[in-house]
């Protein structure tokens, strides 16, 4: 991606990818995203049956797919290329039940010539509450 598009351009071009289906477009069907731009990607879902464990907990494989979904558009919304993941962490600090409504709020702390470092937060929107924390580092000298 050679220059910075508008929040609005850069939702329209996820949503095109999305759209050829594959695992990213099954954990971004739910998703509501709601600005991308300046490095940052800000999303909501509300928790479904799709997305918990046998517990009625939100699921640690779909948080974690989430995570890495949204770090990768608050990355390209930097103008860069969307890289390959060295390295995905996330903690998990706090359970969210079916029907409950998740913000996710990712941050790019540095995009360098080969290396990108992004960081993202799950929390609860009726109280702000961490639900799960982490972020990724991705090469991105395509």
């Amino acid at each position: 991606m050679s220059t910075v598009k508008s929040s609005a351009e850069l939702i329209k071009q996820i949503k095109r990818i999305l759209s050829k289906g594959g695992f990213s477009s099954f954990i971004m069907r739910d998703v509501q995203l709601l600005s991308v731009e300046n490095g940052k990607c800000l999303a909501k879902f509300q928790v479904g049956k799709d997305h918990v464990n046998m517990f009625s907990g939100l699921h640690g494989g779909f948080t974690a797919s989430l995570l890495d979904n949204i770090t990768t558009y608050a990355l390209m919304s930097k103008g860069s290329h969307p890289g390959v993941s060295v390295d995905l962490k996330v903690s998990y600090l706090k359970s969210a039940k079916e029907g409950d409504t998740v913000i996710v709020d990712a941050n790019t702390v540095r995009a360098g010539k080969n290396l990108a470092y992004i960081e993202c937060e799950l929390r609860h929107e009726k109280d702000g509450s961490v639900i799960a924390k982490g972020g990724q580092t991705k090469f991105v000298n395509m």
